[in-house]
């Protein structure tokens, strides 16, 4: 119980920090809707592009985070210092070619994606806006980042609703004027109005005013070196499981415009119960960060409690998108065909659901106790296994989307048994616990 109300303590803001960003994007698609499936599936497409971006910048935002929370745990203010200036030299370091380099292969990577149809005409013209302002959304993450390491995961939650309500008025504003463009607009202008405000509380928080009053543990290289080791298999992990999820849309799309425009709008809907889980990881690696800087291991009594909590969010969630799966859809404003796509692709998810919250979950304690490399190959062997079953079930097999959700779901079954067996190999020579660790702070 001890860890278990730690942990939700942490993860509530964050998951509504995440349901803000969830909420803009839906309202962000219904507005989208109104201009049909060719925008729809442009938008859905784009944003999951941003997703497999995502990944890129987590390489500085979680491993500042876990950085962070184990030398606040170690007591160790100059190693908090020395991971700040890791994390923010590393997404210095990150924006300039993902920024111009997205720019400039603005129209290729909407051609390669969708085709050579209006709706990749209309993707182009979002990701001349949205691709740019990834230096915004990158920089915020950061600051996000280090301020759930010094164990304040309710200011990003602040933040976020700063953000996502701006959004929320720009977006039939500039919708309206700039079309598909003008979502993208919206954001990057919704983001930057937060960053601000981000950069402002960083000036404000105490832990942070003490580790600038004294010199960092290590250089700037060292510690960008640092940041680099611990957040990249982080990024892969998540990078690559985003780039599983862009991938399926070449595979749904071989079954029509309706099923592609219905993926990408389930997909939002999904992100409801998704971001839960991603939650409950998030607030699992700063609790595991900060005990083992205290010198703590606690991660079997900590990976008990987030596959109960991940596996109990996804069975509630299975059960909610089966019973509201029809009016979710038409929420959005769909077309029929899209609408009873969508509706009986979500009623398909359970599965899948469920066992993605314990996998997510546990990962969280991988992330926490510097364990991501192994977790980062189950979900490279996962991805890999998933795409083929998807392509197969939902094509030759004649399932359709019912296919896609059964492909993923067993490719997730084999990553949860993977991942809980390597955690209970991991602590099998550690004995009994708690034990004692040696202090990492940074």
């Amino acid at each position: 119980m001890e860890h278990r109300g730690r942990l939700v303590a942490l993860a509530y803001p964050v998951y509504f920090e995440l349901l803000a960003s969830v909420a803009a994007g839906i309202v962000n698609m219904v507005w989208v809707a109104r201009l049909g499936p060719a925008a729809v599936a442009a938008v859905a497409v784009a944003t999951n592009v941003e997703n497999v971006l995502l990944g890129v910048v987590l390489m500085a935002g979680s491993g500042t985070t876990v950085l962070v929370a184990r030398a606040r745990g170690a007591g160790e203010p100059a190693a908090v210092r020395a991971a700040v200036r890791g994390g923010a030299a590393l997404c210095a370091l990150l924006v300039p070619p993902v920024a111009v380099g997205g720019y400039l292969l603005r129209e290729p990577l909407a051609r390669l994606l969708l085709g050579e149809g209006g709706a990749a005409g209309l993707a182009a013209g979002y990701f001349a806006v949205s691709l740019p302002g990834t230096a915004v959304f990158f920089a915020g993450h950061v600051v996000d980042g280090i301020l759930k390491g010094a164990g304040n995961t309710r200011t990003p939650m602040r933040l976020a609703f700063l953000s996502n309500g701006l959004i929320l008025v720009l977006d039939p504003l500039l919708i309206g004027v700039y079309g598909v463009a003008g979502a993208a607009l919206a954001t990057v202008l919704g983001r930057a109005v937060a960053l601000a405000a981000g950069l402002y509380a960083l000036r404000r928080d105490a832990l942070l005013r003490a580790a600038r009053a004294v010199p960092p543990a290590e250089g700037l290289g060292a510690a960008l070196r640092r940041t680099t080791a611990t957040g990249f298999p982080m990024a892969v992990d998540f990078a690559v499981r985003m780039a599983g999820t862009l991938v399926l849309v070449a595979v749904v799309a071989r079954l029509g415009v309706a099923e592609v425009a219905a993926y990408g709008i389930a997909t939002k809907a999904m992100y409801v119960a998704t971001m839960a889980f991603y939650a409950v990881c998030q607030a699992a690696a700063i609790h595991t960060a900060h005990l083992l800087g205290t010198g703590r291991d606690a991660r079997r009594a900590v990976g008990r409690e987030v596959r109960l909590l991940g596996g109990a969010l996804g069975a509630a969630a299975a059960v909610l998108l089966l019973l509201v799966a029809g009016p979710v859809m038409r929420a959005f404003g769909a077309a029929p065909e899209v609408a009873a796509a969508g509706a009986l692709y979500l009623r398909c998810l359970g599965p899948y659901l469920v066992l993605m919250g314990v996998f997510i979950g546990l990962a969280g304690v991988f992330e926490g106790s510097g364990g991501t490399p192994l977790l980062a190959r189950v979900t490279v062997a996962g991805v890999l296994v998933q795409l083929p079953l998807a392509y197969g079930l939902s094509g030759p097999a004649g399932l359709g989307l019912p296919g896609v959700c059964l492909g993923m779901a067993l490719a997730m079954g084999g990553q949860c048994a993977a991942l809980t067996a390597l955690h209970r190999r991991a602590l099998r020579p550690a004995g009994q616990e708690p034990s004692r660790l040696p202090s990492r702070a940074g």
